[in-house]
């Protein structure tokens, strides 16, 4: 049995809400520095080229790389074997998104209820996904999502006749209808199955995913190229203003489904895709 203290989480959190919000991670550097040499429209390069610039200004300035640092979405895999003492997850986790905020002086964009509109004035309460897994450790990934993407996000409730076609379909609509809205290049989660929620959630989760990784199941990693290609075929480009490279990459993730359904869930990232993943213990 491995004991967590909350304070290691919150400590953790804080951190990495700050590293999200500064900088790119590995996998997203790697992929903007392919689309660099791979854009051959020259309005697509300048944009590209400005991005970059922005980046790099911004991490020489330790200030965020995007205006809108989002609101904090937290992915916790708690190991069986750990005991976690102290505190209350959510309260450990809610202090470190208000802390990380804070002292990383990042933008507070969340209000406490969806009508009254009063900001909390601190980006709290995050958005928390718990799952148990076999082990003692505690993986943590923090994403902080803006809502320039979030808003050109689709749920499609398919019938189960549309088939794989009826999934590019859908995919195809939602980034076509999203156009410069999304801050492109995107990347694009996908999640198929489960039900109405649980397809929002697999495309959330898949945003996670390292860019480079492509799914094990072989239909998916097809399909994931497939739409990478389709996509990039839109034109939409850098930006908005045309080019070839429209997204960085496809993630899918699947689940199975009930017979009469076939549940997809487009979840758009802009061009920074902000994830950070961290294990105690």
């Amino acid at each position: 049995m491995k004991t967590i203290h909350t304070d290691e989480i919150t400590k953790a959190i804080k951190e990495m809400c700050i590293e999200a919000n500064l900088g790119l991670s590995p996998d997203m550097k790697a992929v903007f520095g392919e689309a660099l040499e791979r854009e051959e429209s020259p309005i697509g390069k300048k944009i590209l080229d400005q991005l970059a610039e922005n980046l790099s200004i911004a991490g020489e300035e330790k200030i965020p790389i995007c205006q809108d640092t989002g609101m904090a979405v937290v992915f916790l895999k708690i190991g069986q074997d750990v005991h976690i003492t102290g505190d209350s997850v959510e309260n450990a986790v809610n202090e470190g998104v208000r802390c990380g905020y804070r002292d990383g002086y990042l933008r507070k964009s969340v209000v406490g209820d969806p009508i009254l509109r009063e900001n909390t004035g601190d980006n709290t309460p995050a958005v928390i996904h718990y799952e148990l897994v076999p082990g003692d450790k505690l993986e943590i990934t923090v994403a902080p999502k803006g809502f320039g993407s979030e808003n050109m996000s689709r749920i499609f409730m398919l019938k189960p006749a549309d088939g794989i076609e009826g999934v590019k379909e859908a995919v195809l609509t939602a980034v076509r209808e999203a156009g410069p809205n999304a801050c492109p290049p995107m990347v694009v989660g996908v999640g198929i199955g489960g039900t109405f929620e649980k397809c929002a959630y697999l495309a959330k989760k898949a945003l996670t995913r390292n860019v480079s990784v492509h799914s094990s199941i072989p239909y998916v990693r097809e399909l994931e190229q497939e739409l990478l290609e389709k996509i990039n075929g839109l034109g939409i480009g850098p930006g908005g203003l045309g080019g070839r490279i429209t997204a960085f990459a496809v993630n899918v993730e699947t689940y199975p489904t009930h017979i009469a359904g076939l549940p997809v869930a487009v979840n758009i990232c802009c061009h920074v895709n902000r994830h950070v993943t961290r294990v105690i213990g």
